[in-house]
């Protein structure tokens, strides 16, 4: 029917619903919610985590500063900043607050515990006491863990494989990060396995480094493990400079790390494990209850190693764990 054969009623009636479903269409848009994300940290978060965690969100639909927002919050390592920091998320009033490592999921629990908190970076929640158990963590805390005990040893046979007759083995780890106390542990118990003898060189901070690297001296060491922890990876080339001048191959948890200088680097995918964070995220903005969510662990690991660095320090590597590796840097 065209416009002239309407009648004038008809026709008032069509426009006025016109406008009607134009108007609700416009509010529609104009409320969707801007979830707001508090992202806590002892340090800058970690390489490609934010990068990461963005790919994750919008693989899910999600377009920042449309529907998502964040605010990134991180302290100067361990301090009383971070439970600072953890409180003025909790006043802005996130919708979920992702924490990455033990110390951060402390803090965000401490400072609320209704807020969901996904956490990362994690060496064992049920241990740390974040959580009761992996398959029913309940309270307001979710996310994803280690595989601590598995991967410890793993790096130690690792290290073997490279250098088989190494005995003595330093392992440099950040002592107010109760999450590496339960990490450093687990690699005591698998070196005991393995025959290998440990120089424990705690450390609080970057200041620590260069006395800690004389005990490791003092102690014959012949390699050194570097235990995961965000200041440790903020503070790596600080590490592997100082490991350089005293010939000591490195073997840690991420690629970063070798593709920084280390001998090796053996642990999770720190791209898988920080998209699947962006998962937790949605479910918990869908309605999910985060003390219903599984904690997951991870199943994808990078073994990568560094020819240039084994060249430097007169070490073969093996072909059968060249073979095995992910990444060669060469």
């Amino acid at each position: 029917m065209h416009f002239d054969q309407l009648g004038r009623r008809e026709l008032v009636t069509l426009l006025a619903g016109a406008v009607a479903a134009w108007s609700h269409g416009a509010a529609a848009q104009q409320t969707v919610k801007l979830h707001r994300i508090g992202i806590l940290s002892p340090e800058l978060p970690p390489p490609g985590f934010l990068e990461a965690l963005r790919q994750g969100l919008r693989e899910l639909g999600y377009v920042e500063g449309q529907d998502i927002a964040f605010e990134i919050r991180s302290a100067e390592g361990y301090s009383q900043r971070l439970a600072a920091l953890a409180h003025h998320l909790v006043d802005l009033r996130v919708d979920v607050i992702l924490a990455i490592n033990t110390p951060s999921v402390q803090a965000a629990k401490k400072a609320s515990t209704t807020i969901p908190i996904v956490m990362t970076r994690i060496a064992d929640p049920v241990k740390s006491g974040l959580v009761r158990s992996l398959s029913r963590p309940g309270g307001n805390i979710t996310g994803l863990s280690f595989k601590v005990d598995e991967l410890s040893g793993k790096r130690l046979a690792l290290l073997k494989e490279v250098f088989p007759n190494v005995s003595r083995v330093a392992v440099l780890w950040y002592e107010p990060n109760p999450g590496t106390d339960i990490a450093v542990g687990a690699i005591k118990t698998a070196s005991r396995e393995l025959g290998l003898e440990l120089v424990i060189l705690p450390v609080h901070g970057p200041d620590d480094l260069i006395g800690a690297f004389q005990a490791a001296t003092r102690g014959r060491a012949e390699a050194l493990i570097v235990m995961d922890d965000v200041v440790a990876t903020q503070h790596r080339v600080e590490i592997l400079n100082l490991a350089a001048t005293h010939s000591l191959p490195v073997v840690s948890h991420y690629k970063t790390f070798a593709e920084a200088g280390a001998l090796l680097a053996y642990g999770p995918s720190t791209s898988a494990m920080y998209r699947r964070a962006a998962y937790y995220v949605d479910r918990i903005l869908k309605g999910a209850n985060a003390g219903d969510l599984p904690v997951e662990q991870p199943t994808k690991f990078d073994l990568v190693i560094n020819l240039k660095t084994a060249k430097a320090l007169g070490l073969t590597i093996p072909s059968s764990l060249l073979e095995r590796a992910d990444e060669v840097i060469e």
